[in-house]
């Protein structure tokens, strides 16, 4: 028996079940690995230990300490102060948006929280404001991908894990500088095509009308400056640190515990190791090597990152960038660029990865594209067709921005950094 083909069908399967079935394709990945484990003749002990424990630590860690920020309306309040910086020049509120958004989600909370918080709350500006909802969304989602390349943010953490299982290191700085790159131009496209710079309102967030800081929200804020101080200078692990500030805040009673742990987001964990747990027998049983092969048969060392960036936009637009297609691509990029050889470097190869499968987040049918088009809809009070007209241009958004990624990915800018 092929096992290698039958690890694929299996990884395949799972996706698909996931995405038809609409059940978490972590669950589905866990409950798959004893049927392909008795199958191949791979241990339970072997099955078991393919749970990434690591880096379930770090992402629960970070997710849990940001989960009390955002329980506590810090992450909240703090997003509506700095877009109120932009007053009456509206024109400014998406580079803004698109700032604070990488930055939120560079020192921490990452890609899902930050997209999750900007989606809705951008969206309940444009309605307020009555300015573009499409550029809003798309400009909060991307600023929110870009920072959460960060090495200590959880796609970051992912990313750079899933390199570093294939020897690849060293490559923080210069993955979290691709992904600026790519998205941050097509950001720029995104403002000069839906007429950013035109935008205008008769409404205006005014600072002085904002509530201060509250008792609870300035600890908090003090928590997360500590966080990025105690990771980037002092290389302490990002998950244990997250764990111990979130202590000193539960002491402190910033927030309820119950909610925090209540709003983590588990589906994303479970998600992202469940998959972790299929994908460790699929390695044993050399599934990613006949996929790097089969990705190789149309590859040389010009077009492979343009290749593999749409492989990866478009399996995104159907399943989890984090959970899905980064774990299953990534560990690709090893054999890929010794089958195909050339000037090919894994940090292109991972970059190229992760940008196109993160803009696809820009979708209506994945999470965050998902969380802007209903937070409209609610605050708008939009009709049906205005609804579906909205819901096509996100689409071609992320369309756009998958092939947007693909050309950056083709003509080299990965290699800059």
């Amino acid at each position: 028996m092929n096992y290698a083909l039958l690890s694929l069908v299996f990884l395949i399967g799972a996706i698909i079940l996931g995405f038809t079935r609409k059940i978490n394709t972590g669950l589905v990945a866990v409950g798959l690995s004893l049927i392909l484990g008795v199958i191949g003749g791979v241990t339970e002990n072997d099955i078991m230990g393919g749970f990434p424990t690591k880096l379930f630590i770090m992402l629960l860690g970070v997710m849990y300490f940001f989960s009390i920020a955002q329980e506590n309306g810090t992450l909240e309040l703090l997003a509506k102060k700095v877009v109120s910086l932009a007053g009456k020049r509206t024109n400014l509120i998406p580079i803004i948006v698109y700032v604070f958004s990488v930055i939120l989600s560079g020192i921490g909370p990452g890609t899902i929280p930050v997209m999750s918080l900007m989606a809705v709350f951008t969206m309940a500006l444009a309605a307020e404001l009555k300015v573009s909802p499409l550029l809003l969304s798309a400009i909060s989602i991307m600023g929110a991908a870009a920072g959460g390349i960060s090495s200590i943010a959880p796609t970051g953490i992912i990313g750079i894990t899933l390199a570093a299982e294939q020897g690849i290191t060293g490559i923080e700085r210069a993955y979290l500088m691709n992904a600026m790159l790519g998205f941050t131009i097509y950001a720029a496209l995104l403002y000069i095509v839906l007429k950013g710079y035109k935008m205008k309102s008769e409404t205006a967030l005014k600072l002085s009308e904002l509530p201060k800081f509250n008792r609870n929200q300035i600890i908090t804020l003090i928590g997360m400056a500590v966080l990025v101080v105690g990771v980037i200078i002092f290389k302490y692990n990002v998950g244990l640190l997250s764990f111990s500030i979130a202590l000193v805040l539960s002491l402190f009673r910033v927030a309820s515990e119950k909610k925090a742990i209540a709003n983590i987001p588990w589906s994303t964990l479970i998600l992202v190791t469940g998959v972790n747990v299929l994908m460790s027998i699929v390695i044993k049983l050399g599934g990613i090597d006949l996929l790097s092969s089969t990705l190789a048969g149309f590859m040389t060392d010009k077009t492979a990152s343009a290749i593999i960036s749409l492989t990866a936009g478009i399996m995104s637009w159907f399943s989890s960038a984090s959970g899905v297609v980064m774990p299953t691509l990534i560990p690709t990029v090893g054999d890929l660029i010794a089958k195909v050889g050339g000037n090919l470097s894994g940090l292109e190869l991972i970059s190229a990865i992760t940008n196109a499968a993160n803009v696809a987040g820009t979708s209506p049918i994945s999470t965050g594209g998902a969380l802007a088009l209903a937070s409209y809809v609610q605050n708008a009070h939009v009709s049906d067709k205005e609804q579906q007209d909205l819901f096509i241009k996100m689409f071609a958004v992320a369309i756009g921005g998958v092939l947007t990624m693909t050309v950056i990915a083709g003509i080299g800018l990965y290699r800059i950094f």
